[in-house]
């Protein structure tokens, strides 16, 4: 560049002669015309393609295997490797690999998908679910994570369960509009099963049942992808990854899912702090302003859950996700409702709630609450100690000292006894149950009417002093005092 410069100054400003130019730089009389028309070296410029004798009459055998490779597995496609192969050994091909793969290179670079970047109103929404791994309770485990983002101010929620399905679904944008404090106005989504049943022509879609519920409560418009193109809704495929990378590496080390989301929601809180290049406000304050695009949280409760029609099988146990949880048995082989929540699980037989449980999220578990069989064991005393559901039921001691009393003083029939006294347990709480007893016991009263009585007899309550706080219309009301005389009167003629 200095010799350039140096040429140009000693022609164009000292009017040195050309010929003695070329003669001291060693140069042609065309390289110097180049020098004198352009303030620094234009470069190379190829004015036409090199011909590519060996691999050019190829190209089109390369491109029609690509093409074809759109159609396969992505993990049996061909590699530049073994296009070359074939081009060898089918079509004796004699040039060199290092051809073949900048073929294969140019035709992938010039096929490549161009994108254009889309406009993000306030008030729109993005959800997804991503996976990763955490330490649960000391236990591997994989996890799901919902993510919901606000494209406009940057903004986003995520909160993990134990699997991506209908509940967690809902649970997810509960949580997520109760975070942004409002309901985004309308929101994306790919074309999962838990919200779509059927993908018709365009944007045409069969919801299901649970999402249009969901989207009923909150009122929000939803947007379809169209099949294979997440790039829709790339805002929040970019965030499911900084998620996983911002917030999960290290794996975290926790003892309960709610333990982890507390964590996340604090993470979610202090990215609001952050400014965006080309952004001037923070993101918190950018939601601040969008929350006038959204639509305000609604005042009635929503529950996320997910309905299922089972029946109870001889055994007592109804199936729900994959897992039975045990009934009363007096609705054996009913028709059951199971609703199941992200917490519990609760079983309904025709609009009476029979039975509840907390929700287990593994594959093929059986629950047993014992309370359930105390019924049929009251007929049956002698399975008493065999009965499955009775393993492992944790009770206080009174319960075994009763049971040795009942056995003793009543022989054969003190266990049918005990269960009687165990069936209290129906309409209380063990540790009433286990008071009631321990006080039977210390009085040598140990039948079930004495512990029934007392249980009862601790139940009730003292009859409050009625107050007129609250009542101001009742104290203009004036009760004239009763006339006693007249039954001093009957007392007086009884004597």
């Amino acid at each position: 560049m200095e010799k350039w410069r140096d040429i140009r100054r000693r022609v164009l400003v000292e009017g040195e002669s050309k010929r003695q130019i070329c003669r001291e730089y060693g140069i042609h009389f065309q390289t110097l015309q180049k020098i004198l028309r352009h303030d620094s070296p234009p470069g190379y410029r190829q004015s036409r393609p090199r011909a590519k004798r060996k691999i050019g009459p190829f190209i089109s055998v390369i491109e029609t295997i690509l093409k074809s490779d759109k159609k396969a597995p992505k993990k049996q496609r061909h590699t530049a490797k073994r296009i070359f192969d074939r081009l060898r050994d089918e079509y004796s091909y004699d040039g060199g690999y290092t051809a073949v793969k900048e073929a294969v290179r140019a035709y992938k670079q010039r096929s490549r998908e161009v994108f254009v970047p889309l406009s993000q109103p306030p008030g729109w929404a993005q959800v997804d679910f991503g996976y990763a791994k955490i330490d649960l309770a000391g236990e591997r485990t994989k996890v799901a994570f919902f993510v919901m983002t606000l494209p406009f101010s940057d903004a986003f929620f995520v909160c993990a369960f134990q699997r991506e399905c209908t509940e967690t679904f809902q649970e997810g944008h509960k949580r997520a509009f109760a975070f942004f404090d409002g309901v985004a106005f309308r929101i994306s989504y790919d074309n999962s099963r838990i919200a779509v049943i059927a993908i018709g022509k365009g944007r045409d879609r069969t919801l299901t049942n649970e999402f249009l519920r969901l989207q009923s409560h909150y009122n929000f418009a939803e947007h379809f992808c169209l099949v294979r193109r997440p790039n829709e809704k790339g805002h929040v495929e970019l965030l499911v990854g900084f998620a996983r990378r911002n917030f999960m590496v290290p794996i975290p080390k926790v003892d309960s899912i709610e333990e982890l989301n507390a964590h996340l929601e604090s993470k979610c809180r202090a990215d609001l702090a952050r400014t965006l290049r080309g952004k001037e406000k923070t993101k918190g304050e950018l939601l601040d302003d969008e929350r006038a695009s959204m639509l305000p949280l609604p005042k009635q409760r929503f529950e996320a859950h997910r309905v299922e029609k089972v029946k109870a099988t001889s055994l007592s146990l109804a199936r729900f996700d994959g897992n039975d949880y045990s009934v009363p048995t007096s609705f054996a082989h009913h028709r059951v409702t199971a609703i199941g929540t992200v917490e519990n699980v609760r079983l309904v037989v025709n609009t009476k709630l029979v039975a509840t449980h907390k929700r287990c999220w593994k594959k093929h578990q059986t629950f047993y609450e014992p309370v359930h069989y105390l019924k049929v064991l009251e007929r049956k005393p002698g399975a008493f100690d065999f009965a499955r559901p009775m393993e492992g039921w944790a009770l206080p001691p009174c319960f075994d000292l009763l049971r040795r009393r009942l056995e003793s003083d009543m022989e054969n029939k003190g266990t049918r006894e005990y269960i009687k006294a165990l069936r209290l347990l129906e309409t209380a709480t063990i540790t009433q149950l286990a008071n009631a007893i321990e006080q039977a016991i210390s009085i040598g009263a140990t039948s079930v009417d004495a512990i029934k009585l007392i249980l009862e007899h601790r139940r009730q309550e003292p009859i409050a002093l009625f107050c007129l706080d609250g009542h101001p219309h009742l104290k203009s009301v004036r009760v004239p005092c009763a006339d006693l005389a007249g039954y001093g009167e009957l007392s007086e003629g009884d004597r």
